[in-house]
């Protein structure tokens, strides 16, 4: 159910705690308690426990092929590798259970489940809850821009992770629910994970699975992942918090990237909007560093609040909210990430294989779905499973680490002075000239794909035509940003170039161990340029 809100502006509430303790499941509780880690992020005093340890002695016997920590969205590729015979356990904390809230994504990037044969198109076409056209990219005074067919599919996550379950349950696959991830210890032949939590020890839950493989499925707060990043402070933040809701005048359009103020609070605002099936979903999200003085989740969604009026054109009287969204996405410019231990593998999220200009989550663990699940089943066939064979399934990738540069001009840092609609002006002309130059510079770069020729074409005319506006980037950026940004833009070329040599070689070899590190490079090269994307 959906409650109608009503304000009272009395005893100095405010307008989050008001909205949100009224919708079900009070997430102003869960706000608190995400906030409460979001100043443990930014004070830097976060206790990292070691959870992984290597022992010397090999296990008696190891049961499973594969043990998947994380389960909403470990079961793609659970379902994935279980599908080719391997014997997979997967752990889930609570129950496996998708979220009410829609995924976005691009029909084209959807069709992946269908290629690998893990849903019919019958059982996609169930799964997808709404579909929209066109969305809107819109900077403070700039011109207005209208793409169709972006990120226009909202994917039940409840209908998509049932058929995924029971695909998995089907091909033999061994789901543990209720079941937390609490240590893992490295065998020479196999990793045997504890599990429920230490003030559970004897609690049902607790026991162990061993496996030959250790997939970390756990996302940003993995405690794997805190462990091999050894509690350090991220190198940049995405802050979101939205609400779905019904009540909207308007409703049939969405937007991927628009601002509608200047800089305020050390920070410029961008929003988004989705047509939802039981409403609309509207975001407010921000780029910044974790510096202590930055503001809270709470102080967002006020702003969030005061700025949705004139945002939507609504009152916020009118609205009846249905969700609250929230949360933060640590960035780390060591990624994707390489787990020092044999038979350990990070992936999605916990790994850090997304942009920082991205969310993470659910596209980008999509959008690696394939070339994950061919590169754990040629290890797995091969034997390949020390820490050096399995950081070729997270190889570096300049396409991504170009993106820093957007995403540090993007932000202000906290001591720094920028005329209030710098950022509005330079983003709006960048987008202007992509589109200028066509959907085949545009769309990749809005479905987080960039590649050498698009930028470079944007590089070039934006120079051309607006040299003094790239020149005003230099001082905000930083002459170090830039020079990093420059070795990671040769990379990408070098990467475009020698990805279309590769296609255009037989590169077979001798032996398995041979053919698996040929295959990693060419997954390199072609995920590392780009080359995935298609039109």
């Amino acid at each position: 159910p959906a409650y109608q809100v009503v304000f009272f502006y009395t005893g100095g509430m405010n307008n989050t705690k008001q909205i949100l303790s009224d919708i079900p499941g009070n997430p102003w509780l869960g706000l608190q308690k995400a906030d409460q880690l979001w100043t443990r992020y930014k004070a830097g005093s976060r206790a990292v426990r070691a959870v992984v340890t290597e022992q010397a002695d090999p296990l008696p016997e190891v049961a499973y092929d594969v043990v998947i920590c994380g389960g909403t969205l470990g079961i793609l590729l659970g379902a994935a590798l279980a599908a080719r015979g391997w014997k997979v356990a997967l752990l889930e904390r609570g129950e496996l259970r998708g979220r009410d809230q829609e995924w976005n994504i691009s029909r084209r990037e959807l069709e992946t489940f269908v290629q690998m044969g893990l849903l019919s198109e019958d059982g996609l076409a169930a799964a997808i809850a709404s579909q929209y056209n066109p969305a809107r990219i819109t900077f403070n005074g700039g011109n207005e821009l209208w793409v169709e067919d972006v990120l226009n599919i909202g994917v039940d996550p409840v209908s998509l992770l049932e058929q995924l379950k029971q695909k998995f349950l089907a091909d033999g696959g061994t789901l543990l629910e209720q079941t937390p991830f609490a240590s893992a210890a490295v065998h020479p032949n196999g990793v045997t994970v504890q599990t429920g939590s230490a003030e559970n020890a004897g609690a049902e839950n607790a026991g162990s699975v061993t496996a030959r493989l250790l997939i970390d499925a756990m996302g940003h707060f993995s405690p794997i992942a805190q462990q091999a990043r050894n509690g350090e402070k991220p190198d940049a933040v995405c802050m979101v918090v939205g609400t779905c809701a019904k009540g909207y005048d308007d409703n049939e359009t969405g937007d991927l990237i628009v601002s509608f103020t200047p800089i305020q609070n050390q920070c410029q605002y961008f929003w988004e909007a989705f047509p939802a099936r039981d409403g609309r979903t509207t975001y407010l999200f921000t780029y910044l560093d974790a510096d202590p003085s930055r503001p809270s989740l709470e102080h967002l969604f006020e702003d969030y609040f005061a700025l949705l009026p004139e945002y939507q054109n609504v009152s916020l009287e009118q609205l009846e909210f249905v969700r609250a969204l929230f949360g933060f996405f640590p960035c780390y410019k060591d990624s994707p990430l390489q787990y020092k231990w044999d038979r350990t593998l990070a992936v999605g999220d916990s790994s850090g294989s997304q942009s920082p200009l991205s969310f993470g989550g659910f596209g980008a663990m999509v959008r690696h779905l394939e070339r994950l699940t061919m590169g754990v089943d040629d290890a797995l066939k091969a034997d390949l499973l020390d820490s050096k064979a399995l950081g070729q399934l997270q190889p570096y990738q300049p396409n991504l680490s170009v993106t820093w540069l957007f995403q540090k001009s993007m932000s202000v840092g906290v001591e720094q002075t920028l005329p209030p609609n710098k950022i509005n002006a330079v983003l709006s002309t960048i987008f202007d000239d992509m589109a200028a130059l066509g959907d085949e510079v545009l769309r990749p770069f809005l479905q987080d794909v960039v590649q050498f020729p698009a930028l470079a074409k944007t590089m070039l005319r934006t120079s051309m035509r607006h040299p003094a506006l790239v020149a005003s980037i230099l001082p905000q950026v930083g002459v170090g940003a830039i020079a990093d940004w420059t070795r990671h833009f040769l990379s990408l070329g070098s990467y475009s170039l020698f990805n279309k040599m590769e296609n255009a070689v037989d590169t077979r070899k001798t032996t398995d161990k041979k053919q698996y590190y040929a295959d990693r490079r060419r997954d390199a090269l072609k995920y590392g340029s780009g080359g995935d994307y298609e039109q």
